[in-house]
């Protein structure tokens, strides 16, 4: 259960947002013997109707261009199928990674380019991507129509569906057990000290105020509202993304991989005859915080046609559930922002992961517990990820965004 209110007036590590990124990072802390400080988490939604942690499709893939997403993604897979070790808790169960992997097709040269070169960094990481040639992706998985495609790239170990909700609910359940304390409750300030160097306290909707020691943005969609709190420009937006769920009249004789057609529509296996298709608009602005409305008229005139076209058997579907999530979009290269800034010391980013968050949450929060705990990064060097490429306006490439 969620405190209603604080239960102390100062501490060491304030974290504000509870979704995967801020129970994540508090996780990690409360299982860090070398860490004995106290903790909060503040969440202005606990129902977590609205979070995108709720609206996440819960996949992890390998298939990244730069070697530190793919460990990323490596740890995660770890981590996942063995949450009861990491947790040090017998009462976790066990779970899996539904392997039906990603599929990426290329319909032409300079995309079909991009996924050898990323071919190449996967497999230097230890991923088990293949490339696929046309004729080799109809023997495997012969539902497609690919007259226009080159060339394919697969991954079927640790890349998949995971039970992302599970993971959310044991880490908020282990760091509560341990004594992190959660506060349903909203920041509207930050205070800094009078060098400007650090941030003294947050103060929240009701009016209290909280000495902090550590600060840590972990906001999604809200993050540059949270880091304008202190001053900071920081270029993530809402972006909206739609989700449909549906059934086959006549379903796939085998497992469909997460396809990420050329038109950037992707579709997906849930099983039982269902699955699930995702993209988003051509025009793609940022969004106000409450936007969830569908946009209905985009399934039937953009994603249906392109599926149909794709897999001829899902000409005859039905939709059954749809919704609209934000990603919590960087504009300017759709990688995080972690670490500290470098002039507000004890302000931490956990920011920006533009769909890819809940896949990369483990090895976010554990690096970021780390530098709370020790002024460095034990495990992964996340240092690639700060702060400071924002500042001189040096994006970290990365090809495979969906």
């Amino acid at each position: 259960m969620n405190t209603q209110s604080p239960q102390h007036s100062a501490y060491d590590v304030i974290i504000i947002g509870g979704g995967i990124m801020g129970a994540s990072t508090a996780c990690f802390l409360s299982q860090n013997p070398d860490f004995q400080g106290k903790v909060l988490v503040i969440e202005r939604d606990p129902s977590y109707a609205f979070a995108s942690t709720s609206h996440t499709n819960s996949c992890m893939r390998q298939q990244f261009s730069t070697a530190l997403n793919v460990q990323i993604s490596q740890f995660a897979a770890d981590y996942v199928k063995n949450l009861g070790h990491h947790l040090n808790d017998s009462r976790v169960p066990a779970l899996t990674i539904q392997n039906f992997g990603y599929m990426y097709l290329a319909a032409d040269e300079a995309m079909a380019n991009v996924l050898r070169a990323n071919h190449k960094v996967q497999v230097a990481a230890g991923a088990a991507t293949q490339l696929l040639s046309r004729d080799e992706i109809a023997a495997a998985y012969p539902f497609y129509q690919l007259d226009d495609i080159l060339l394919g790239s697969i991954n079927t170990v640790d890349e998949g569906y995971f039970d992302g909700q599970a993971v959310f609910d044991w880490q908020r359940r282990i760091s509560r057990e341990a004594g992190v304390e959660y506060l349903a409750g909203e920041v509207v300030s930050l205070t800094k000290n009078a060098s400007g160097t650090a941030i003294e306290s947050v103060t929240l909707a009701s009016g209290d105020t909280l000495a902090c020691g550590q600060l840590v943005n972990a906001t999604g969609p809200r993050a540059a509202v949270t880091a304008a709190m202190a001053g900071v420009a920081l270029p993530v937006e809402p972006r909206k993304r739609f989700t449909w769920m549906f059934s086959a009249a006549e379903p796939l004789d085998r497992p469909l991989p997460l396809t990420i057609d050329p038109s950037g529509v992707h579709v997906r296996e849930i099983g039982g005859g269902v699955y699930q298709a995702g993209g988003h608009t051509d025009y793609d602005p940022a969004v106000p915080f409450d936007d969830f409305a569908m946009d209905h008229s985009f399934w039937e005139s953009h994603v249906w046609p392109i599926i149909a076209t794709r897999i001829p058997q899902f000409e005859a579907i039905k939709v059954t559930t749809e919704w609209a999530g934000h990603y919590a979009y960087n504009t300017l290269d759709q990688n995080a922002v972690t670490g500290p800034h470098p002039e507000i010391g004890n302000f931490l980013f956990l920011n920006g992961f533009s769909g890819h968050g809940l896949q990369q949450s483990p090895a976010m929060g554990r690096g970021t517990a780390e530098w709370l705990t020790y002024g460095e990064y034990r495990s992964l060097d996340l240092s690639p990820f700060h702060y400071e490429r924002v500042l001189t306006n040096t994006p970290i490439i990365e090809q495979a965004v969906i």
